[in-house]
């Protein structure tokens, strides 16, 4: 193979379905599967196997069992200990066991060759394909620096390639999960509060009197532990406010569904602080004590009022100032959620602080029924030797952009993959595990444009996504039913410590992410940032600094550890945040410096053109982005997705309910065919669609053409410049009736 390829051309993967017929190494042993102790925890059969397990279909990460009969798959359960699930498993969790029986998933390493002038794979073994990998690494190195390697990752297994890469002497590693979804949450209780809500979500729902939901999902995301307090909340009496332009799983269960205009939601949150000030239903004993800037903050808001809100967000003043007095009412019970996926339509750092700086004027931050103190669980790591410093990083081919952003962006990197006339490309080799980065990654045709670039494409996975059809190098990952995993560390009212075990062996040539990051340390001569000689030698060495073993925990499941502090720190107690005041930051001092407003403000965004509407998208509860689609028993829950259209809309389009169409954006980018769900469940000047469907894939047989992608039509994107996150809320989409 040459060097680089003159053109990366997609390359199908054939017979997905078939196993390699190239050598490879011997497959790693499972753990055997426990018959007898593990009865004492679970409802079981005495013959009937169990194993311990965490779920990787969503980062909630619930602990359970994995059930086999006669040797075979059978269910998956939850762990009754497991403080994450409360032992009840949600539609995803259940059907884990559908990726490990997915027949068309990845079997064998897969190289990219010429063959008769036409670019295919070719079968490989391990070892020639970890030779090349390791190859092209250290040619990347040798020519242009280590830092021009770059990671994506989502997934547990990322761990390693993390540990990997940064031995090898970059630190350019990336979740798209900051820049495309959780960033700018990050940053803004950051910039407020001097700390995060962190994963899971610091919230105390089950004990809320009131919970303002602004463009959160609960019960479609399906984050099983919020789901299941958001549920005790609700039959206790608690008030929920939903707003959201759709009538979504939540707005129904709502006291208050305020139908919002789209782009408008500071404009809300900030008639909200207006009314909770000028009525003087803050908590001023907190207020005065715990924050800074709130004269400030004060004037700031005294002309948004609710009748200054009214035009640009359609909810009327009276339902603003009753909302507003039923958070006040519930305080300091209340919380105004954080959100999960907030990347919206580019000020959303600015928009999630302005919910931020609402909760700290409602006194929930370390208050019951607000946000409490996780207690977090300490594990010894397992040595090994420091990390060489890298000479740059990605932020050097964005001087003065972005400064407020603490991870990388896995946009920025993209674009930087992208020679332009001022500046050389920054990197020249991707590896990617378990992302499939055309379907995350706004503005597709960017990441097409980039894989261009590069010298290297490695895609590590257990399905043949889009991504691994432009890999250079092709490396089948194990299911997370087939391995062991670093241990499931969860902060929480208590800290835990779950275990996943393997309780199959592998199928085909498949391998664990552990075993693949070490068999290539070692071809890079890194092998001494991997010391464990196996991945059980690790674990026991991290559950044995707890008091615990993994011959424990592979009976047990979950450990949990006892709390080091009260969960309600905030009341009347001495507290110093980790700010540059020491307090709550009403107004921001880093903002300010940094040269960005110190208090949110409102600024009007782009409307839809006529014959146009602003195209929202989200989750559904069965599925997990694009990685569930094909999954046989996921798929039976919901198998394509469906366009959300208003009556009105419909009817002036002629669009009947059921008729599949096709969806066309600003940018003259066309969707597949998609079934039109006409409802009075969304605003006339929006369409929704479920994120993850419209794969074009013949190799996912299940979910081939099924529904219309919407990252084809986010061609167009709004940065946050204070950390780069990327708005995608901000494309408009018309109807094509000749479906495409």
């Amino acid at each position: 193979m040459k060097n680089k390829v003159k053109r990366r051309e997609f390359i199908k993967i054939l017979g997905a379905g078939t196993v390699g017929a190239a050598a490879g190494v011997s497959l790693v042993n499972a753990f055997p599967a426990s018959k007898v102790d593990s009865a004492k925890f679970l409802h079981v059969n005495s013959q009937e196997e169990v194993s311990p397990t965490y779920c990787e279909v969503c980062f909630w990460k619930c602990a359970g069992w994995v059930h086999k009969k006669d040797g075979k798959p059978w269910k998956i359960t939850g762990n009754a200990h497991d403080l994450n699930s409360q032992g009840r498993f949600c539609p995803r969790g259940t059907g884990g066991i559908g990726m490990y029986t997915d027949p068309d998933r990845l079997k064998t390493p897969l190289i990219r060759v010429e063959k008769n002038g036409k670019q295919v794979f070719r079968k490989a073994s391990w070892d020639e394909a970890l030779d090349l990998v390791a190859e092209r690494m250290q040619s990347i190195s040798k020519k242009w620096g280590p830092e021009c390697v770059a990671l994506f990752t989502h997934g547990s297994g990322g761990t390693y390639f993390k540990n990997l890469l940064r031995g090898f002497g970059s630190n350019n590693i990336a979740a798209p999960s900051y820049a495309q979804c959780r960033g700018p949450r990050a940053e803004a209780y950051l910039l407020t509060y001097g700390e995060g809500v962190g994963s899971p979500e610091r919230t105390d729902i089950k004990n809320a009197k009131c919970l303002v939901l602004i463009g959160s999902h609960i019960g479609e995301n399906m984050h099983n532990g919020q789901v299941q307090e958001f549920t005790e909340m609700v039959a206790n009496g608690g008030t929920v406010i939903t707003v959201d332009p759709r009538f979504s799983t939540a707005a129904s269960k709502s006291k208050y569904w305020l139908p919002i205009k789209p782009a408008t939601d500071i404009a809300l949150l900030l008639a909200w602080i207006n009314v909770i000030i000028e009525e003087e239903l803050y908590d001023k004993k907190y207020v005065e004590q715990y924050t800074y800037g709130f004269e400030a903050l004060k004037e700031s808001v005294k002309k948004n009022t609710p009748e200054w809100a009214y035009p640009l967000t359609t909810i009327k003043p009276h339902i603003i100032r009753q909302t507003a007095r039923e958070m006040a009412k519930a305080a300091p019970s209340v919380i105004i959620h954080p959100g999960r996926h907030v990347t919206w339509y580019g000020d959303d750092t600015q928009r999630v602080r302005a919910g931020a700086i609402l909760n700290a004027l409602l006194g929930s931050w370390g208050r019951r029924g607000g946000f409490y103190a996780p207690a977090k669980a300490h594990i010894k790591k397992y040595p090994h030797p420091k990390y060489p410093k890298p000479k740059k990083n990605w932020k050097d081919a964005f001087p003065d952009q972005f400064p407020l952003a603490n991870l990388a962006l896995s946009s920025g990197i993209c674009d930087a993959t992208i020679p332009t006339p001022d500046k050389e490309c920054s990197f020249k080799g991707w590896i990617i595990y378990g992302t499939n980065l055309i379907q995350t990654l706004p503005q597709p045709e960017k990441t097409l444009k980039a894989l261009q670039n590069l010298e290297l494409v490695v895609a590590i996975d257990t399905m043949p996504a889009e991504i691994t059809g432009w890999a250079d190098v092709v490396l089948p990952e194990c299911t997370y039913l087939e391995r062991y995993d670093d241990l499931r560390i969860s902060q929480g009212r208590q800290p835990s410590v779950a275990l996943r075990a393997p309780a199959f062996k592998p199928k085909n040539e498949t391998k664990p992410a552990y075993w693949i990051a070490q068999k290539l340390a070692e071809k890079l001569g890194l092998e001494k940032y991997f010391p464990a000689k196996t991945i059980e030698e690790y674990l026991d060495y991290r559950l044995k600094s707890i008091g615990s073993s993994l011959e424990e925990m592979r009976k047990v499941g979950v450990k949990n550890l006892a709390p080091e502090q009260d969960l309600y720190f905030l009341d009347g107690e001495e507290y110093e945040f980790s700010t540059p005041t020491g307090k709550i930051e009403l107004y921001s001092t880093t903002l300010e410096e940094s040269g960005f407003d110190p208090i949110p403000k409102f600024t009007k965004h782009e409307e839809p053109p006529d014959g146009f509407y602003r195209l929202l998208y989200g989750r559904a509860p069965m599925h997990t982005f694009g990685r569930t689609t094909n999954n046989q028993i996921l798929n039976d829950l919901m198998n394509e997705n469906e366009v959300w259209i208003n009556p009105k809309v419909a009817k002036e389009w002629d669009i009947s309910n059921g008729e599949y169409l096709s969806l066309e954006n600003q940018d003259g980018k066309i969707s597949n065919k998609i079934k039109a769900k006409v409802t009075e469940r969304i605003r006339h000047d929006c369409v929704f669609m479920v994120h993850g469907f419209g794969h074009d894939r013949k190799q996912m047989r299940r979910n081939y053409l099924r529904g219309a992608d919407d990252q084809k039509l986010i061609s167009k994107v709004k940065l946050d410049p204070i950390m780069g996150g990327t708005g995608m809320r901000v494309n408009f989409v018309t109807f094509r009736k000749e479906a495409v």
